[in-house]
């Protein structure tokens, strides 16, 4: 299972830019068992439903679904969707606390990669888009989309 990528993207979440205006990213440590990042690096994963929050002077990630390792078979399995500690400098820690409790500021996770054989996770401080503002990022998309197939046609 040797990758020669140094940084490969084991599960992202598109839904998070298209839902957030983000502000900051953050790069954390996450805390796995082994079943779980045998079955992450299979590309099994999901933090699409996933939140961050900060408890006790700690971040979590929560609700990130990661299935058991299918080849362990049923012993030994851990639960799919239990919360995962985060690792972060206290500093970085106080800050996004900070962030956090800001009015309307939340803490979304990214992406989750593999950078040199240690399980990373991007977390993102933003805030909630509204209608508005998710029409205009699909106008804007469209409007690039179309100068990009007009560039294309004419060379």
């Amino acid at each position: 299972m040797a990758d020669n990528d140094p940084q490969r993207a084991l599960s992202t979440n598109r839904r998070a830019r298209y839902d957030y205006f983000i502000n900051e990213t953050f790069e954390a440590g996450m805390v796995l068992l082994g079943s779980e990042i045998k079955s992450a690096r299979e590309g099994r994963m999901s933090i699409a439903e996933g939140y961050v929050y900060i408890k006790n002077g700690e971040a979590w990630l929560e609700n990130a679904h990661i299935p058991g390792y299918a080849p362990a078979g049923e012993h030994g399995q851990h639960d799919p969707t239990r919360s995962r500690k985060l690792l972060l400098k206290k500093r970085q820690l106080e800050h996004l606390y900070d962030q956090a409790n800001r009015d309307g500021q939340t803490i979304v996770p990214l992406k989750v990669y593999i950078k040199n054989r240690v399980a990373k996770l991007l977390i993102g401080v933003g805030k909630g888009k509204r209608q508005v503002d998710r029409r205009n990022t699909i106008k804007e998309r469209d409007a690039k989309r179309e100068i990009d197939r007009a560039m294309r046609s004419k060379i």
